[in-house]
């Protein structure tokens, strides 16, 4: 499997517009879905993935214990069907009512919004403020499926804790590290090595 980095999209960016299919429900989920919500957690992951499956009840468990607190949280996957159709939207469904989802999941078919976000790897977090500007791009924790360590969200936990409470956040942010997105053939963005 090879390891990729995030991107380290710009601080301050402001959250690119989307409108995607629900995998679970079929409604469009857009950025105005989270219009009225005081911050917005996205998420690029998808079914297969090692990185994923070993943070995926984490992730199931932080959608649980910060949507009650008003956080907005979106999940996409942009892998491409050509190329990994174990990522195909009735996939990504099962992955959802399996793990116990609360939020929207999302499939990008085209790999626009993934690109807009300059996603580069599976699991890819971007939590934005209330006025949705990017305030923290970066790791879930230090846990990787090879190292033993225990998978807690510490960093995106205290990043959601800061932004909620309307604190500011440390620009000193480790980059998320999984699977690169698998492009379509010829759809590789110019920032993905």
């Amino acid at each position: 499997m090879a390891m990729v980095e995030s991107t380290m999209l710009p601080l301050g960016t402001a959250a690119p517009a989307f409108a995607l299919p629900s995998v679970v429900s079929g409604e469009i989920i857009t950025l105005d879905t989270f219009a009225d919500d005081p911050a917005l957690l996205v998420m690029f992951i998808c079914c297969h993935c090692p990185f994923v499956k070993h943070v995926e009840q984490e992730l199931a468990r932080i959608g649980k214990d910060y949507i009650p607190q008003g956080l907005g949280i979106v999940a996409i996957s942009a892998n491409s069907l050509a190329t990994h159709p174990q990522d195909g939207p009735e996939h990504l469904k099962a992955q959802a009512q399996d793990v116990g989802f609360t939020f929207p999941y999302c499939f990008d078919e085209t790999q626009a919004v993934a690109k807009a976000y300059t996603a580069a790897c599976t699991p890819d977090f971007f939590v934005f403020d209330q006025a949705k500007a990017l305030v923290y791009r970066g790791q879930l924790d230090d846990s990787r499926p090879s190292n033993g360590l225990p998978v807690t969200g510490k960093d995106l936990r205290a990043a959601l804790d800061a932004v909620l409470a309307g604190k500011a956040l440390t620009n000193d942010q480790k980059p998320s590290v999984g699977c690169n997105i698998k492009w379509a053939p010829g759809n590789a963005p110019p920032y993905f090595g």
